[in-house]
């Protein structure tokens, strides 16, 4: 475990993470993100091989050497047993010495000693508050609390009941993820007891994306009563667009039944949280963090002149 990166998460001038998203993060959004002083993450399977992996965190690297208040690369490491390139990539990530990695779907217990001892700050996502228990025996230095309404696989917690929740036991960093898509929802999940706001959806209509443009117009269009939880696409609860699920006639999966072949082999699903009703327009990653920032601002201001 390194305090320095947990120093950095915790001391960002906007807390904020752009969520790692299958078949949309890419390296452009990456880094657009952490140059706007925003983690930026990707699923490590967005990158169609190790060696692509190694390359993408090479590059992302290179272009961010030199940028002032840059936020660090955070890759999000799927740790199910049906993840094939599970210790290649582990190991990818061990060499390039990343600063923090996000566990996704299942247990980290087998991952965090290898990127502690290569001084990685762990983040795990958790559903359910049995998760979050087993997480943090496990020894990360983070929770990614996936409540309802968050984008793509998700949760169906409370977001005020399961922040509150965790904090009773737990004192590391604490990530909201689900609905934030705004400064005021930022700083709102900060007065709820959490470090950082997880942010997705707005992500997905920007430029920088690899969304198709199909994609993006429907997430413009789209409210919240437009998305619908299913696990017809990876066995597991997550957040789609309705319209995206209408048009598709493939054989349903069973619930539970979570495989990392099939997952990555979908990537063109039109994910998208609750939050998507402030989507409004396609715009750069930039713009958005901007929108954010000055709302999470004014926010924070509102407060202090009510003291």
């Amino acid at each position: 475990m390194t305090t320095a990166s947990l120093d950095i998460l915790r001391s960002l001038p906007l807390p904020m993470i752009a969520a790692p998203m299958t078949g949309v993060s890419s390296p452009a959004l990456v880094v657009a993100a952490c140059a706007e002083g925003v983690v930026g993450s990707f699923p490590t399977h967005n990158a169609g091989s190790v060696d692509e992996l190694d390359d993408w965190l090479s590059g992302m690297s290179d272009r961010l050497v030199g940028v002032p208040g840059a936020a660090p690369v955070a890759p999000n490491l799927v740790v199910h047993p049906s993840n094939r390139r599970l210790e290649a990539d582990l190991a990818c990530l061990r060499r390039h010495q990343v600063r923090v990695v996000i566990t996704s779907v299942g247990s980290p217990a087998a991952v965090v000693p290898a990127l502690h001892e290569a001084g990685c700050a762990v983040l795990a996502d958790v559903a359910t508050l049995r998760q979050a228990h087993r997480a943090a025996q496990a020894g990360v230095d983070g929770l990614v609390l996936l409540t309802a309404g968050a984008g793509g696989q998700t949760g169906h917690a409370n977001p005020f009941a399961f922040v509150r929740a965790v904090r009773e036991f737990f004192d590391g960093v604490v990530v909201l993820a689900g609905g934030i898509a705004d400064g005021r929802a930022l700083w709102a999940a900060q007065v709820l007891g959490a470090d950082l706001g997880y942010v997705g959806t707005p992500f997905i209509a920007t430029c920088e994306s690899v969304a198709s443009d199909d994609y993006r117009a429907a997430l413009v269009a789209a409210t919240l009563d437009d998305v619908r939880l299913s696990d017809a696409v990876s066995g597991l609860p997550a957040s789609i667009l309705a319209q995206w699920l209408d048009a598709r006639a493939d054989a349903p999966v069973t619930a539970g039944d979570f495989q990392e072949e099939r997952l990555v082999a979908n990537p063109d699903v039109w994910s998208a949280g609750h939050a998507v009703t402030q989507v409004r327009e396609v715009s750069s990653v930039a713009e958005v963090v901007a929108r954010i920032r000055a709302g999470y601002q004014a926010a924070r201001g509102l407060v202090e002149l009510a003291r």
